[in-house]
């Protein structure tokens, strides 16, 4: 069983990046190159954004970045070790994130996805988000998406 979601201290950084490593490995070769998440700098962004993570016996196993901006909170990043994928914990840190969200007032969530990772945008969508528009950014073509908020 793993533990409720907790705020990262900055000595879990390099393990957050090892597990993003992990988790967006499988998309490298669809996207031709290593996805933006994998080549962020985990000191500055536990040190600057809301990072929780999930631990399991000790491992941290999920990852989830918060970055509040003027009107909604974004998602930077939700993240989970490849074995634990398909068990619900990516559910479990969008309810969480809804729940942040709603905690600190935000009427939405945003995020945003490479578009050659379909399934994250299937399971976005299975989820209540929906397509906000497309750009390129980075060199890469990315789909925004938005979730807006009931009202507690």
């Amino acid at each position: 069983m793993t533990a409720p979601p907790r705020r990262a201290r900055p000595k879990d950084a390099t393990a957050i990046a090892a597990l993003v490593d992990r988790a967006y490995e499988k998309y490298v070769e669809r996207i031709g190159r290593k996805s933006r998440p994998m080549t962020a700098d985990y000191d500055k962004a536990v040190a600057a954004h809301q990072m929780w993570v999930v631990e399991d016996g000790g491992a941290i196993v999920a990852a989830l970045e918060l970055i509040p901006e003027e009107d909604v909170l974004l998602v930077e990043n939700i993240a989970v070790d490849p074995t634990r994928q398909g068990t619900g914990l990516g559910k479990r840190l969008l309810a969480f994130a809804e729940a942040e969200a709603r905690r600190q007032g935000f009427p939405a969530l945003r995020l945003y996805t490479n578009e050659k990772m379909t399934e994250n945008i299937a399971l976005y969508t299975r989820y209540g988000y929906r397509k906000t528009g497309r750009k390129t950014r980075r060199g890469f073509n990315v789909v925004f998406m938005r979730k807006r908020l009931a009202a507690p």
